[in-house]
């Protein structure tokens, strides 16, 4: 009965508007879309080290994402900015999507009224007729694994779905905790899960779009704590993927997770494996593409710049092989022969600066070369890029009378009722 529900009317593919129609986005079919991390109280930086998120640094990821040309989507709560009333940050972080960036946004979830904030916002960006007619927001909807769906993210999933807005419908299952140990009952309960979320969003409008959710880690047995990078997890992607693809809908899962606490090896070597075994597995909708550290506690600004030259090459490898002529070459091999090189050849002079994805990060130079500019290390490296791409930041023009709008709808609805922190 689900399936036919979902089979029937949900689209195996749609559009996100963003408000730069060149910046939109089709979900679902052969399609990848990188999205930022999302949902990190704390931030890290090699500065200042560990401590609480607040709305500067909220920008500050939106404006990064925005500068990256790796990242298709602006992403939803890239951090969450404590220094901001619970119940009233959503406005914030929703204007801020719209304001520093023009690609396509994630709106919040945390309660009915604040999705129907973020419809609201949505329809003075783009016009009421054109929001009920296209996609320009989607959302994150969590179950409470195992096999529960909260009133919360319902309520947040009916005015998303009512508005014909996208849901991403995401059981979370940390195998050991929310689900069985073994790949195969985790995947199980993903699949039930996901598919009663599914089937519901399209019995409150027929039609609305979905995407077949799924994040799934397995656990340390010894202290509890959710690991990643692990095989487990990567099995379970490659089975859910299947299963997404067999019912005909978008699929979300992936990206760069770990679960060190800084910038190092280990955050890399995790990350680079969920990464490319997200796009291996045929991923639509990569959320937590860039900057996620200690298991999604803390958004990592070094990191993040690290992720996104793994999502460059994402960018490379999905590409394809070059079949033309000039990529089979055939001049070169003929003009160089055997036992000679082809340094020098006019095929590697036409070729020599697109022919291999150029990290802008990695350090390929000679051992005297790199301790002459400091010996810097990855971390370093990162750090450097990320206050030079802030500091050359842009902010995309907005129509002024839009911008009012947008701002004098936050003002009144936040000043209607009182501030809470809990």
């Amino acid at each position: 009965m689900c399936r036919k529900l979902i089979q029937a009317t949900a689209p195996k593919e749609f559009t996100q508007h963003a408000r730069n129609p060149n910046r939109s986005v089709v979900i679902g079919g052969d399609n990848m879309v990188l999205v930022p991390a999302y949902g990190s109280p704390f931030i890290r930086n090699i500065e200042e080290g560990r401590r609480y998120a607040t709305i500067e640094d909220f920008r500050n990821f939106v404006k990064l994402a925005y500068q990256s040309p790796y990242l298709h989507h602006s992403g939803g709560t890239i951090c969450e900015p404590v220094d901001l009333p619970v119940n009233k940050r959503h406005f914030d972080m929703v204007y801020t999507h719209m304001r520093y960036s023009d690609k396509p946004f994630m709106g919040s979830v945390t309660a009915p009224e604040r999705a129907e904030d973020t419809v609201e916002m949505a329809k003075i960006l783009f016009g009421s007729e054109f929001v009920e007619n296209n996609t320009v927001v989607s959302s994150l909807i969590n179950a409470n694994s195992p096999m529960v769906w909260d009133s919360t993210m319902l309520g947040a999933m009916k005015v998303y779905s009512r508005n014909n807005q996208a849901v991403i419908l995401s059981p979370f299952c940390i195998s050991g905790a929310m689900s069985p140990v073994t790949v195969a009952a985790t995947s199980t309960q993903l699949y039930a899960e996901a598919l009663s979320g599914m089937a519901f969003s399209q019995l409150v409008r027929p039609g609305a779009p979905v995407i077949f959710g799924t994040f799934s880690s397995s656990m340390s047995m010894q202290s509890g704590a959710p690991t990643f990078g692990t095989p487990e997890p990567q099995q379970v992607l490659y089975i859910i993927g299947a299963l997404a693809r067999r019912l005909g809908v978008p699929f979300r899962s992936g990206g760069g997770l770990c679960a060190s606490k800084i910038p190092d090896a280990q955050a890399a070597y995790e990350a680079a494996n969920t990464l490319q075994h997200s796009m291996l597995a045929g991923v639509n909708f990569m959320l937590h593409t860039a900057g996620w550290l200690e298991g999604g506690l803390s958004m990592g600004y070094e990191k993040f710049i690290m992720d996104l030259d793994q999502a460059g090459m994402i960018h490379a490898f999905t590409k394809g092989v070059d079949l033309s002529e000039n990529g089979f070459g055939l001049d070169a091999i003929r003009e160089i022969g055997p036992g000679n090189h082809f340094l020098g050849s006019s095929h590697t002079q036409a070729n020599f600066e697109n022919a291999f994805y150029r990290s802008d990060l990695s350090d390929n130079n000679s051992f005297e070369q790199w301790e002459a500019e400091g010996a810097l290390d990855m971390a370093q490296r990162a750090q450097d890029k990320w206050k030079s791409m802030l500091e050359t930041y842009e902010i995309p023009s907005i129509d002024p009378s839009v911008d009012e709008a947008l701002q004098a709808y936050m003002n009144q609805r936040k000043d209607s009722f009182p501030d809470q922190n809990y």
